[in-house]
């Protein structure tokens, strides 16, 4: 079976990550010839294209595929999509995010491909956007759930989401958790190199927090909640981990609110550092508006690390209130604030919270785990559709 990976650009990314490591697994534990289409990447979020430098042939740039909306260069697009996929003639294409979900579904349409699948990393629709858009792409979620073969989720929430909105039927979806490489995450613990690089004390409580600098991503509101739980937690500190856009706004609000001493930002981390980092603070929230199942909550959980989340998406997935950390109403900042502060004030929640999300991970999110549950499903579905 040959099957051909599609997706927008490869920047330090849950999704990203959960691409590459779903191509390269399924060709290293099932020898299965898969190989990947991507934008270009730019920007400060960073590149995973490293990851094929060993093997170059895998990765196609496809110049014109483009995140933003732009009618006529997404027509060109369309149009590159649909020559490389007929030149590679595969029996599955498999896309990923919302611009590559799209057209690379209709250029897989048009190349004749027998098995279209999309992931749905998170939602492409929804409250987190303005009327007009939000009805432009649950249109095109629609209108390319016609010609999709079968939909892949990371989060039951995304499935549901999906049926409520009119797209696919119930037996077209499947969940496979976003895996990854545990062992480091498992193995990660407090470093004091780690602290006093960011210009933490042994004594400071650290908050990070896991995410690109980037809009719906949250950071804006860790600076509206740092008065108040510095003034019941003095010695709390905050750590941004990751980069992107906001970065530059985020510094200035950070000046402007007189809070350089409490916050550190780690700039753009290469995806195998994450663990010893995690490793390092002791607690991680993630205010997001916008997921599917937040993979840096799952790779916190790895590091044996509590979470206080924004009930949002998947979240509640892994965030399971009273056992792996505390799950709050999106914008109830003061549930924010008796969260952390609770996690600052009993070191005994830290342990036996960060214990169940090892428990928790460990069983459901290996990257072995996700690479041969999408062989599975590729098996089942080529059963059914190619003779």
């Amino acid at each position: 079976m040959r099957v051909t990976h599609v997706i927008t650009r490869l920047i330090v990314g849950g999704a990203q990550e959960n691409t590459v490591d779903s191509v390269l697994g399924l060709r290293a534990r099932h020898a299965l010839d898969v190989d990947l289409i991507s934008g270009p990447t730019d920007g400060p979020e960073g590149s995973l294209e490293s990851a094929f430098a060993s093997c170059p042939q895998l990765l196609a740039i496809a110049p014109r595929l483009r995140r933003a909306v732009h009618p006529l260069n997404d027509g060109r697009a369309l149009g590159e999509l649909t020559r490389l996929l007929r030149a590679r003639r595969p029996d599955l294409v498999h896309t990923h995010s919302g611009k590559a979900g799209v057209l690379g579904r209709l250029a897989a349409r048009r190349a004749a491909v027998p098995i279209i699948v999309h992931t749905v990393h998170g939602p492409s629709f929804g409250p987190f956007q303005g009327a007009l858009a939000n009805l432009l792409f649950r249109q095109a979620e629609r209108y390319a759930a016609k010609f999709t073969t079968h939909f892949v989720t990371v989060a039951q929430a995304m499935t549901r989401q999906y049926l409520a909105a009119g797209i696919g039927r119930p037996e077209q979806f499947t969940f496979v958790p976003s895996g990854f490489a545990l062992g480091p995450f498992l193995a990660a613990g407090p470093d004091p190199k780690v602290r006093g690089r960011f210009g933490f004390a042994a004594h400071h409580f650290v908050v990070a927090k896991l995410a690109r600098l980037a809009p719906l991503k949250g950071q804006e509101e860790l600076l509206e909640i740092a008065p108040a739980l510095l003034q019941r937690q003095p010695h709390i500190r905050f750590l941004l981990i990751g980069d992107g856009p906001n970065r530059s706004h985020l510094e200035q609000a950070i000046r402007k609110q007189g809070l350089e001493k409490f916050f550190a930002l780690t700039g753009l981390v290469a995806p195998a550092d994450i663990p010893v980092i995690l490793g390092s603070v002791d607690a991680v929230v993630h205010l997001s508006r916008r997921e599917g199942l937040p993979r840096a909550l799952a790779q916190a959980l790895a590091a044996g690390k509590p979470v206080v989340a924004y009930d949002c998406d998947g979240a509640g997935e892994v965030c399971l209130p009273g056992e792996t950390g505390f799950l709050v109403a999106p914008g109830d900042h003061a549930a924010l604030v008796r969260g952390l502060s609770e996690l600052a004030e009993h070191p005994d929640l830290i342990q036996r919270f960060g214990q169940r999300g090892r428990e928790l991970v460990r069983a459901g999110f290996s990257v072995e785990r996700m690479v041969d549950e999408l062989y599975a499903l590729y098996l089942r579905l080529a059963q059914k559709t190619i003779p």
